[in-house]
C-alpha cells in the first residue's frame, strides 16, 4: 500500500495549493491512501467543518489534527459524527471524537490511522506511550497496516516514540513543528520514521505566519494577533510504502511541492478564514 501524508495544513494558502495539486499527484504517484493534518487549516487556528468538507472533496481521506484541534468551538459537535477527522488519542476520556480510524478497502485491505500528541512542552494531557499500546490493543486483528501522527514539540520525544513502536506499526510520522526535517529513515525493525513532515502552507513566514507580528511577540514579550502568511506557497509530507502482508515499510520519501503559479488566486481577508 502506499500512502500520501500531507503535512500541517496552514489556512487559506495551504488549502489552496491542496485545491490545485493533489488529484494530479495522487494519480501520478499511483497513492492508495491519503492522510492530512488539518489542525492548522483555519486561518492557522484550528478546523471547521466547511474547510474540513473542503480537505475531504479535494482528496483526503482521513484528517488528523493536534494540540490546536479544540481552537474553533464549532468542531466539537463536528468531530462527533465526523471519524474520519480524528483528535488525539491521549486526551482523557469524555473529549469528543476519537484518535484512531480503520479504513477497509473492497480488495480486503484495511489501514489503521493513529493520532497521539506529545506532552514535553506541550500541554500535560494522558502519556502518548500507553495511549499507543492500548489503541493497538483496539486495533487488534482488524490490519496490520498502522500509521501514526505523532504530533508533538520535542525530537526527542517524536524519536523515543518512533522507537517504542517500532516494528509494531507501519509508520510514525512526526508533525506541529512545521519545519521538515532531513531524518527520514526506516528503523530496524521496519517502522517508517521522519521526526517532522512540514507543512502546507506559505514558506515565506515563520512556521506559516507573518512575520511581522511573530517578530513583534519575540522583541516585545506582549500578544498579537497572528495571521497567515501568503508568499513562497509549497505542500510538503511524506510518501510510505508498506508491505500488504508485514504491515512494515518498504520505503519513505519526503516531497516538497511549489505552486503552480505564483500569486494570490485565493483570498486573504484577515487570516482567519
Amino acid at each position: 500500500m502506499r500512502i500520501l501524508f500531507i503535512a500541517d495544513i496552514v489556512g487559506k494558502p495551504g488549502r489552496w495549493i491542496l485545491s490545485q495539486l493533489l488529484r494530479d499527484f495522487q494519480q501520478e504517484r499511483k497513492i492508495d491512501f491519503t492522510i492530512a493534518n488539518v489542525e492548522n487549516a483555519a486561518g492557522g487556528f484550528g478546523v471547521t467543518e466547511q474547510i474540513s468538507g473542503k480537505i475531504f472533496a479535494y482528496g483526503a481521506d482521513v484528517q488528523t489534527s493536534g494540540n490546536h484541534i479544540w481552537d474553533r468551538q464549532e468542531v466539537r459537535e463536528y468531530i462527533k459524527e465526523t471519524p474520519r477527522l480524528l483528535r488525539p488519542a491521549n486526551y482523557p476520556a469524555g473529549a469528543p471524537g476519537n484518535g484512531v480510524y480503520v479504513e477497509k478497502f473492497f480488495d480486503g485491505r484495511a489501514v489503521a490511522v493513529v493520532n497521539l500528541q506529545g506532552r514535553v512542552a506541550m500541554h500535560p494531557i494522558d502519556c502518548p506511550f500507553r495511549t499507543a499500546d492500548g489503541c493497538l490493543s483496539l486495533i487488534g486483528a482488524e490490519t496490520n497496516i498502522i500509521f501514526v501522527d505523532m504530533h508533538a514539540e520535542a525530537t526527542s520525544e517524536k524519536k523515543a516514540m518512533a522507537l517504542y513502536l517500532d516494528g509494531r506499526v507501519s509508520a510514525v510520522i512526526g508533525t506541529h513543528t512545521h519545519v521538515q526535517t532531513a531524518d527520514e529513515q526506516i528503523l530496524p525493525q521496519g517502522t517508517a520514521f521522519i521526526t517532522d513532515a512540514g507543512m502546507t502552507g506559505p514558506h515565506d513566514s515563520v512556521i506559516g505566519v507573518k512575520p511581522d507580528s511573530a517578530l513583534k511577540r519575540f522583541l516585545y514579550g506582549m500578544p498579537y494577533r497572528f495571521s497567515c502568511a501568503t508568499d513562497d506557497i509549497r505542500m510538503q509530507g511524506v510518501i510510505v510504502d508498506i508491505d500488504d502482508k508485514t504491515g512494515l515499510a518498504d520505503n519513505i520519501e519526503r516531497y516538497t511541492l511549489l505552486a503552480p503559479q505564483e500569486g494570490k488566486q485565493y483570498s486573504d481577508n484577515d487570516g482567519r478564514e
